[in-house]
């Protein structure tokens, strides 16, 4: 019968493991450290006390008391002693340590390193192998503790002799396996929530105090964070082993049977039986011909001498009704065999464990899901011109509620602009991340129909009203357009605190933007302003999160938002201000979600924008074909100037004949060409479909085909139609 997990592989979990009692003999000096400094690298310290910490793991570990004179011979024992230790003589008085350890003699060993320490005065510790009258020899932790006597006849040293149980006194007292198994240790582990750290957890409850190895294993589809795996077409099920244990040092478990192996175990198998029927499935142990063809059924011929002897508990972990997996627990040869008794109190064990891991894996299932959901909802990536830099945060309330409303976007638009966006639903959790990921799809889709600030936001107060009537919600915006090229931003606000502009020399305002309701509140109506920018200003946009909380007022947070900047700040990277802003934020447990938007304003380089004014007569366009051919070859674009003199000579044909009055031209290298018309009727332009014999009519059409992409947007004067051109690609590129 397979061992803990049945299936081959190598483990990689981190296991409570050590010497077990009852194994053959080794000899001391071949392994044991003592705790002499300069006698052991760092790592070899940690391996030995962790030797230590497993053979004082067991429940039932008892302790034993000699008094030592300086050459190492028993001058005094307790009662204990006499009747576990096995003296060559038979009696513990006068008898050497040496005589009592396996594989040492008076000198040159880890026990005269022991009395050479308490010679020094110093005490120490080891591992030594005691002989033991009804076992075989136990590995046993020795401490020694110097003293002070009156006479010769009193001890030098104090032995103390920590030594767990033989093997045939192992998972014989059921008060102490159910002690261990059910009492404290579930208090301990009730507030793990992490599924891997939970199997650990519980898989080194079971080891040592109930089996010497011990595996936990659970359905595939219930740990994989993606799709589950197809159903099996015969039937069988697909398992992952989540951890595994063992309390010998044996690396054989390790390199057999590796942690997080996915396996399918075959139909007949123990394994498939216990998921199927939901009850535990005990083994009796196997003779070496039936280990041996175990391993070789599971393509593992070297697994057959862990398995010999091996007797099998299988203990399924039902939970609300389903069969969630199984915990595999092995005694080996030497060890009382699993009995009825077992049984029942490893079911018991296994039912309470089963809810810890249901729970767990719900937990880690929906909160998967919730940050998932939200994390595609935020940006990924800010979009802004060359000479605006943006920076940005997000916070949520607590760290066990990550997913909130707040966001923050930054939209790059046509002709060197940005929309800077930041909003907050009101509430915490998975409804408000799908609230604030409508709004923030229905903000993109807008700012790309190249709406104002006030007309998206009165766009999006009806998208809440409608929201509003299945499940009342409400939610706060501001908006602002930044226009790179004549330095000035538009921006309009629903119920959300004001923007806070910090200019070049640390000095700053928060600016008065005509108030309006929350949306989905009301139907006030949203206005914007204009605001001239100083280059190298900081326009900050955030949420209430940041300046409001339980135990402060929300003008000291506005005050101290404000604090936060000055003229060294303001030329100081984005990262920092950033964390300036949020210092403090972390250490609140009551706080609101908080997101922040920072953005360095500037225009673009005047050399990289070109306008003329032109008449409104039907010269202009041959005007517009003659001026655009100087700037192109100045910004090396010279292989661009046929095309875009066919694209200004129709934007401008188009303009003059719908329009009336002067236009103007306006080329911008940002990121691509653009070419810029902008005249005084507010009418946007339409793509119509000439008929074949239409003399006019087609000069849209022109547009279109030959640009990447075209567009129009009103104006406070009338109206602006652009095309965009993307630039040629180099030979590098």
């Amino acid at each position: 019968m397979p061992g803990p997990g049945g299936a081959p592989g190598i483990s990689r979990t981190r296991r409570r493991h050590g010497p077990a009692a009852g194994r053959e003999p080794k000899k001391v000096s071949s392994w044991a450290q003592w705790n002499v400094p300069g006698h052991r690298s760092g790592r070899a310290n940690v391996g030995y006390r962790s030797t230590i910490t497993t053979l004082l793991s067991h429940t039932s570990v008892r302790t034993l008391i000699l008094g030592v004179d300086p050459a190492g011979r028993v001058v005094q024992h307790d009662r204990n002693a006499k009747e576990v230790l096995d003296p060559p003589n038979g009696s513990l008085l006068g008898t050497h340590l040496s005589d009592l350890v396996v594989g040492n003699s008076p000198t040159g060993t880890p026990l005269n390193s022991l009395l050479d320490a308490v010679k020094s005065g110093r005490e120490a510790t080891a591992v030594l192998t005691f002989k033991a009258q009804r076992s075989n020899p136990i590995d046993t932790v020795v401490t020694l503790q110097p003293m002070r006597g009156d006479s010769d006849a009193c001890p030098s040293a104090l032995a103390i002799l920590r030594m767990p149980p033989p093997s045939v006194e192992q998972f014989l007292d059921p008060a102490l396996m159910r002690h261990a198994l059910l009492d404290e240790t579930f208090r301990q582990m009730g507030a793990t929530l992490d599924l891997d750290q939970l199997a650990r957890g519980l898989i080194n409850i079971v080891v040592p105090h109930f089996s010497n190895a011990a595996s936990l294993l659970l359905l595939e589809s219930l740990v994989a964070a993606d799709e589950p795996p197809a159903p099996q077409a015969d039937g069988s099920y697909v398992m992952r082993r989540m951890a595994i244990a063992s309390d010998d040092s044996n690396p054989e478990w390790d390199a057999k049977f590796p942690t997080g192996e996915v396996m399918r175990f075959p139909l007949d198998s123990p394994h498939s039986e216990c998921m199927k029927t939901g009850k535990p499935i005990r083994e009796p142990a196997m003779t070496t011909a039936e280990a041996v063809e175990t391993a070789e059924a599971w393509l593992r011929r070297p697994a057959g001498e862990l398995l010999s002897g091996v007797s099998l508990l299988l203990l399924p972990l039902n939970a609300r009704g389903s069969t969630l997996g199984f915990i595999v627990c092995n005694r080996r040869k030497g060890f009382r065999p699993f009995d009825a008794y077992d049984t029942e109190i490893g079911m018991e064990f296994a039912s309470r464990a089963a809810i810890f891991i249901d729970n767990a894996r719900r937990y880690n299932r929906e909160r998967a899901t919730a940050l998932t959901l939200q994390r595609s909802l935020l940006p990924t990536g800010l979009s802004a011109p060359s000479s605006v830099e943006v920076g940005h945060r997000y916070l949520p309330g607590s760290q066990l509620i990550e997913v909130g409303g707040d966001w923050y976007e930054s939209i790059p638009l046509p002709g060197a602009r940005v929309a800077l966006v930041v909003g907050d639903v009101a509430g915490h959790g998975v409804r408000a991340a799908v609230t604030m990921g409508r709004l923030r799809t229905a903000i993109q889709t807008l700012a790309m129909l190249e709406l104002s600030p006030a007309e998206s936001l009165q766009h999006l107060n009806e998208l809440m009203r409608k929201i509003g009537e299945r499940e009342p919600h409400f939610a706060t915006c501001a908006y602002a357009t930044y226009d790179a090229v004549n330095g000035t931003c538009e921006v309009a606000s629903a119920g959300h605190l004001p923007p806070l502009l910090v200019r070049p020399d640390g000095s700053s305002e928060f600016l008065d933007v005509a108030p309006a309701p929350p949306l989905g509140v009301g139907e006030g109506l949203i206005s914007s302003r204009t605001f001239e920018i100083e280059d190298g200003s900081m326009f900050v946009l955030y949420t209430d999160g940041l300046v409001e909380s339980r135990g402060r007022d929300i003008d000291d947070g506005l005050k101290r938002l404000q604090s936060v900047f000055d003229a060294e700040s303001v030329a100081g990277s984005m990262d920092d201000l950033c964390k300036s802003m949020l210092a403090g934020a972390y250490s609140d447990q009551h706080r609101d979600d908080i997101a922040v938007l920072i953005g360095r304003l500037a225009r673009i380089d005047g050399g990289l924008q070109a306008s003329w004014a032109l008449s409104g007569e039907p010269s202009a366009a041959r005007e517009a074909r003659s001026l655009v051919a100087e700037p192109l070859e100045k910004w090396d674009l010279a292989s661009m100037v046929d095309t875009t003199q066919l694209l200004a000579s129709e934007l401008v044909t188009n303009a003059i004949r719908y329009a009336e009055g002067a236009v103007t031209l306006r080329l911008i290298k940002e990121g691509a060409l653009v070419c810029e018309v902008l005249d005084s009727s507010p009418a946007l332009p339409k793509l119509l479909h000439a008929a074949k014999d239409d003399e006019t009519g087609r000069g849209l059409q022109i547009v279109s085909k030959l640009s990447g992409r075209w567009g129009a947007r009103r104006t406070n004067g009338g109206k602006v139609v652009w095309c965009e051109q993307p630039f040629p690609r180099t030979d590098g590129e």
